[in-house]
């Protein structure tokens, strides 16, 4: 919940005005505004190759759900990414891996893209039971009917949200195998990303890491400058 309408346009054009430059982007480039500045940001990125996405949708594709917004309605201003199951919502909004797995249907048929969110907190890291909650998580927040062409999973561990702190490479490597092989064949295919505290410092050594196909940044894309030199680690 950050930017306003003014501060949200300077970023947006910022960012696209850094990828017509440096055409042709080597790496997907995906920005998820606040809800209301979608449909002007969807404005200021078009031509750039930088891609739209929503930081939540609604199970249902429309109804009487005063103050929800679907996933069509997202498709409809140009996004083509969701983020479902932020550990955020989660925790705030008491949302289930059943609710997450019902979302991510809703983006689905909606032709979007869903970003899955997934991660243990820290007492669940110091009971040493991590891989096993992460495997339950992923399987738990996917329908039995998901497009794996049409997935995105982000490994964010929640006692790194915000914290300044962040699992080593190796152990994100070590976490994303877990999801792939969860994944069955669709593993290798499917991008596993990481999020949780990550910066312009520590992004090139989670990037350098061939298992580790991108990442879901937090506080430091609210900065192009930052959001930029942590995309151009990306190989």
């Amino acid at each position: 919940m950050y930017g306003r309408l003014t501060s949200g346009l300077v970023l947006a054009r910022e960012l696209a005005e850094k990828a017509l430059a440096n055409k042709p982007l080597l790496f997907d480039m995906v920005l998820c505004p606040p809800a209301t500045l979608t449909w002007a940001i969807s404005e200021a990125l078009m031509g750039s190759h930088v891609m739209l996405g929503a930081q939540d949708c609604h199970t249902a594709t429309h109804g009487a759900y005063t103050g929800d917004l679907s996933a069509a309605q997202f498709s409809d201003l140009g996004c083509r990414y969701v983020i479902v199951g932020h550990s955020e919502r989660r925790k705030a909004h008491g949302e289930s891996d059943e609710l997450v797995a019902a979302k991510v249907t809703a983006a689905q048929l909606a032709g979007l893209t869903a970003i899955v969110c997934i991660g243990e907190t820290a007492e669940q890291l110091a009971a040493g039971n991590a891989p096993e909650i992460i495997e339950k998580q992923l399987r738990a927040s996917l329908p039995s009917k998901c497009k794996m062409s049409n997935l995105v999973v982000a490994y964010e561990p929640v006692w790194a949200i915000g914290s300044g702190q962040q699992p080593s490479p190796d152990d994100i490597v070590e976490v994303n195998k877990v999801i792939r092989k969860t994944l069955g064949e669709a593993g290798e295919t499917v991008q596993v990303i990481y999020g949780g505290s990550v910066t312009p410092v520590n992004a090139g050594g989670i990037l350098d890491e061939i298992e580790i196909d991108g990442v879901l940044v937090g506080s430091a894309s609210i900065s192009a400058d930052g959001f930029w030199a942590i995309a151009e680690k990306c190989k």
